[in-house]
């Protein structure tokens, strides 16, 4: 999906500059330009594309805290650019209007659950080796192997010159030419689960993770994304980045109820608009 192009004025509005009507007066009075042209009452810009300048100092854009559940497809890799020109993850939620940054990893033919924001402490806080966040794995090898092979897995199997963190291996279901495993690990190494699996002699042909912490993937349609609740936030990083998530939602709605109040005019007692901000403030 493109990018959806605003009014200048809103973006003005938006980032500070001045309110819309202000802005309005700063385009008609010719102190605007986008892409070094003047700007025009009533134009559109593409946040994401376009320079705006005002005095002739570019206009720099605010972004809010986006924590975003994508369910990545194999052949992305995850990276926001590839110098090889293959596809990458952000093409994915190219329609959210923020330069969004992998949490992990996941190689270029594995799928499943992966994280993606532009707040540090959150990447930090599911990524030091410190936390120890679990993530779970449904993954299919062949051939089949035997159950003092599983054992080995799940105690530590040496690869890249070192022993592997104990885990948890599970076989799900077995077939007569492969079986299908979930793996819980608390440690994030490159590969990880496909060279373990080939230092005992099978192969991995799918992997999908399917968890981080208490936070599942569910039935979110590959390829798609949504954004985290500020309980599963919490569950992942903890009540302060939590907390700071909540606040991004309550100046959402309470910009959404001025906006509503000059429009419409409802009271500023108006039920519905207490219990939406009531609702989300208490999560």
């Amino acid at each position: 999906m493109a990018s959806i192009e605003i009014r200048l004025q809103k973006y003005l509005a938006d980032n500070g500059i001045a309110s819309r009507r202000k802005s309005e007066e700063l385009i008609a009075a010719g102190k605007v330009k986008v892409n070094g042209h003047k700007a025009l009452i009533g134009q559109k810009i593409n946040p994401k594309k376009d320079i705006v300048t005002v005095h002739g100092k570019k206009v720099i854009k605010k972004e809010g805290l986006y924590y975003i559940m994508l369910n990545k497809p194999r052949g992305y890799v995850t990276t926001t650019k590839d110098e090889l020109g293959r596809k990458c993850v952000n093409e994915l939620v190219k329609d959210i209007d923020a330069r969004l940054y992998p949490v992990g990893r996941l190689d270029k033919e594995s799928e499943g659950l992966l994280f993606l924001t532009n707040d540090g402490e959150f990447t930090n806080a599911l990524t030091h080796p410190s936390h120890g966040i679990r993530k779970t794995y449904r993954v299919t090898v062949k051939p089949v192997v035997e159950n003092d092979v599983i054992e080995s897995l799940a105690n530590g199997v040496v690869i890249d010159g070192k022993k592997t963190a104990p885990c948890i291996v599970k076989v799900l279901e077995k077939q007569e030419d492969r079986m299908f495993l979930e793996f819980i690990l608390s440690e994030g190494r490159n590969r990880q689960i496909r060279k373990m699996c080939e230092s005992v002699g099978t192969q991995v042909i799918r992997l999908k993770r399917t968890a981080e912490g208490e936070v599942k993937l569910g039935g979110l349609p590959t390829g798609q994304w949504r954004h985290l609740e500020t309980k599963e936030i919490k569950k992942l990083a903890g009540p302060a980045i939590a907390q700071k998530a909540q606040m991004k939602q309550v100046r959402k709605w309470a910009r959404i109820r001025c906006s509503l109040l000059r429009k419409t005019g409802l009271p500023l007692n108006s039920v519905f608009m207490m219990r939406k901000l009531s609702s989300i403030s208490h999560r």
